[in-house]
């Protein structure tokens, strides 16, 4: 792999992440469209560990303090929003650690096509748009239920669907129960670091059954590169998304999903 298909696959990790518009689509429509062979396993790792450095780091005041509470409510038996929002976050990441077995197993194979990709995306596009227009939006992340949260991690799983976005599902899933824009987006990102760390971990157990060079000053740089990427995008996102709303987004995944459409069937 040379330096622009890995600086490439990192800025485009970064971007669409968090950004309600697929990163696995992007990654792996990327050789397709480029005509390159598949960037590998370790490189996906780094890309995905930057991303998650991103949003770890950009919420590190929050996840202190979820974390503090969550430990404190242990031993006091209080509860705390903080607290509360952690075991929300915790259950909300089930269903697609459960869903993710009978995937990686039986059905993956079938899902990295470029028609899934644009049929997905199109599909999920359209939901997100219905759940930005019907969506009351009066809603905090404090007020989330148990099953608020099973049902945001249910749409998650469809995340596994490449074109459904990971971010997309959750954010359409927190709308349609009335949360507003940014606490959907949010919740989305703050339930993306179980969600991407239980991946990126499961993705270097499989590295260690293949034999390969690591070429450290490539992968450091895909990591640093994706972080910083993801950590602007985190931050212009919840900056702007209550003003723009969703329908930028929507539009882009329409005309991407009918340009793949076109080219492929």
């Amino acid at each position: 792999m040379d330096a622009l298909h890995a600086f490439l696959l990192a800025v485009i990790q970064g971007l669409t992440e968090f950004l309600p518009i697929s990163s696995s689509a992007h990654l792996v429509l990327l050789p397709i469209i480029m005509q390159w062979q598949d960037q590998g396993i370790v490189i996906d790792i780094a890309a995905h560990l930057g991303s998650l450095l991103a949003v770890i780091f950009y919420f590190r005041r929050d996840l202190s303090k979820l974390m503090n509470d969550w430990l404190e409510s242990f031993g006091s038996g209080v509860n705390t929003d903080e607290s509360k929002l952690a075991w929300l976050l915790l259950w909300a990441s089930l269903p697609i650690l459960i869903v993710a077995v009978f995937v990686q197993a039986y059905l993956l194979p079938y899902l990295r096509d470029a028609v899934v990709i644009g049929i997905a995306s199109i599909v999920f596009a359209l939901l997100l748009w219905l759940a930005d227009k019907r969506g009351s939006q009066t809603r905090t992340n404090k007020e989330l239920s148990f099953k608020d949260a099973i049902l945001i991690g249910i749409a998650q799983a469809f995340a596994l669907i490449p074109g459904a976005s990971r971010s997309g599902v959750t954010m359409t899933a927190g709308m349609w129960l009335g949360l507003t824009r940014v606490e959907a987006a949010r919740f989305s990102f703050l339930l993306a670091i179980p969600t991407i760390l239980a991946a990126t971990l499961y993705g270097s157990y499989k590295a260690t059954h293949h034999e390969f060079i690591i070429h450290w000053p490539l992968t450091l740089a895909v990591i640093g590169c994706s972080a910083i990427v993801a950590f602007l995008c985190i931050d212009w996102f919840l900056k702007v998304v209550s003003k723009i709303g969703m329908l930028p987004f929507v539009v882009y995944r329409i005309l991407l999903g009918g340009v793949l459409l076109y080219f492929y069937l």
